[in-house]
């Protein structure tokens, strides 16, 4: 986990680090944003994500400025193999991860949603599709499909040649495909169905919540061992309806649901005794919900306090 006293990681200004030129801490402070999101994309998680950024900024700051043609790419190509690197680390701890492992959730800036290809690259449903690559095929589809980075600028960050980053991109453009919402919601449609389902669930409207999910939607849980969650995928609309009508019947008369905007998307937030639960994020494809992603893991809800900026 990050220092939680980082002092770039916040707004505050402070002075910067000793043995660093004023220009080194502007010019990092300038690009975090952008440097988060890569990161995160990368990774998944925004622990993770700033752990790497604290690790960026350790090489940054002895770096001699006036040898750095382009910082901003420097920068994207420092944090790209250092988010690279932890996510070969976090993949084996995630193989012994209890029950699923869900992205962590970010409460997001309508700015984010405004920027359609930002808000679609780091949806819930993109996530976990990102989650199938391996680790260099992520890096380079992220920072080519999404920061429309040039080939020659990848390859310096993955190690590798142009022409094989142009076959990594080809082949994690197809896995990326394959897996794409196949009916692509708009976010009025998406915050409609979101709206129904969240009717059906306060009223206890069983029928209402089956005319909402579609045939085939899939249930996940995420509670990290911490939190009682589904252990497993719940496939079909019947069962996940059954689940849901059999989690929500036992919550507190004061437990509420409000909408957020979550990794760009409408989404919803159970609340607590005022505390935050879980957050239930949707994947939206023909107007039903065919994807409803419940992470409940404490630890992964730090980033639901406040608003996270993502640039690209």
């Amino acid at each position: 986990m990050a220092s939680a006293g980082v002092w770039w990681a916040s707004d505050r200004e402070e002075p910067p680090v000793a043995g660093t030129s004023q220009t080194a801490t502007d010019t990092f402070v300038a690009h975090r944003s952008l440097l988060f999101t890569v990161a995160y994309e990368v990774l998944g998680s925004a622990a993770d994500a700033e752990d790497v950024l604290q690790e960026t900024w350790l090489r940054w700051a002895g770096v001699d400025l006036d040898a750095v043609r382009d910082r901003r790419a420097y920068l994207v190509r420092v944090t790209t193999r250092q988010a690279l690197s932890r996510l070969r680390a976090v993949g084996r701890r995630r193989e012994s991860y209890v029950g699923s492992w869900l992205p962590e959730p970010l409460l997001t800036a309508p700015d984010v949603a405004e920027d359609v290809e930002l808000a679609d690259s780091v949806s819930m449903a993109m996530m976990l599709v990102l989650e199938t690559l391996a680790p260099t095929e992520r890096a380079v589809f992220v920072l080519r499909d999404v920061f429309d980075l040039g080939y020659g600028e990848i390859a310096e960050a993955v190690d590798k040649s142009p022409a094989a980053v142009r076959q990594i991109a080809h082949r994690a453009r197809a896995h990326v495909a394959a897996r794409r919402p196949r009916g692509a919601a708009s976010r009025d449609e998406a915050r409609g169905a979101l709206d129904a389902f969240r009717r059906a669930v306060e009223t206890g409207d069983l029928q209402g919540l089956l005319d909402v999910l579609a045939p085939d939607v899939v249930l996940l849980g995420d509670g990290g061992g911490i939190k009682q969650a589904v252990p497993r995928p719940v496939v079909g609309a019947d069962r996940v309806a059954r689940v849901l009508a059999g989690g929500l019947g036992k919550l507190p008369v004061t437990a509420t649901l409000r909408p957020a905007l979550v990794n760009g998307w409408p989404a919803l937030v159970l609340l607590l005794d005022g505390g935050i639960d879980t957050v239930v994020a949707v994947r939206v494809d023909d107007g039903l919900v065919t994807g409803l992603y419940a992470v409940r893991n404490p630890e992964k809800l730090s980033h639901m306090a406040s608003e996270t900026a993502l640039r690209r």
